[in-house]
């Protein structure tokens, strides 16, 4: 286990932010624990998760409003998700560019779907700017202060690792439902 906390703190950086550019909130969230446990500093992750998060959803944003076609190709199996982005958009305007940083399942999908709307670029790079800063110093510092709960959780999967397969079941889900659910033909 010390091995791993070595690789992941000599490359954790890195990880952070690759793995930050196209979500991240697993990895701000290992970061977070990291810092607490004194192998990573968490300034530095929350900074490289923010900055890496922005960039990839600006990414998204500048590839569906410039490369429609080749976005297409990639999203016509998420038409009723992309719909949902829609839909949540008209209900909750430019909040949304905030909140699908925390909700799994819309958060790459959002800016794909503005992008694709007449949305002024300007105005959704601010509040990505905004929303990426509140993301990485909820979920980084958050994940800081739950640092020695989540460490003795850790230690009790590894006492009973039938565990963790029952809790990513059910995560997944509840993800899995909530999505067909949001997504599901209502009937006029």
């Amino acid at each position: 286990m010390e091995d791993m906390f070595t690789s992941l703190s000599t490359y954790g950086y890195v990880i952070l932010f690759l793995y930050s550019f196209g979500g991240g909130f697993v990895a701000l969230m290992a970061a977070g624990v990291m810092s607490f446990m004194g192998k990573m500093d968490l300034t530095t992750s929350i900074a490289i998760a923010t900055v890496a998060n922005m960039l990839g959803d600006t990414m998204l944003f500048y590839m569906s409003r410039y490369q429609k076609g080749m976005m297409m190709d990639h999203i016509k199996k998420h038409r009723r998700k992309l719909a949902l982005s829609h839909l949540l958009m008209k209900k909750y305007g430019s909040l949304i560019v905030i909140l699908q940083k925390f909700v799994y399942g819309i958060k790459t999908l959002i800016p794909l779907a503005i992008g694709l709307t007449k949305y002024s670029f300007t105005k959704f790079t601010i509040l990505n700017i905004i929303a990426s800063i509140l993301w990485g110093l909820i979920v980084g510092i958050g994940s800081f202060l739950a640092g020695e709960s989540i460490v003795k959780m850790y230690e009790i999967i590894l006492e009973r690792p039938y565990i963790a397969p029952l809790i990513i079941l059910v995560f997944g889900g509840l993800i899995w439902f909530y999505l067909v659910q949001a997504t599901k033909k209502r009937k006029t």
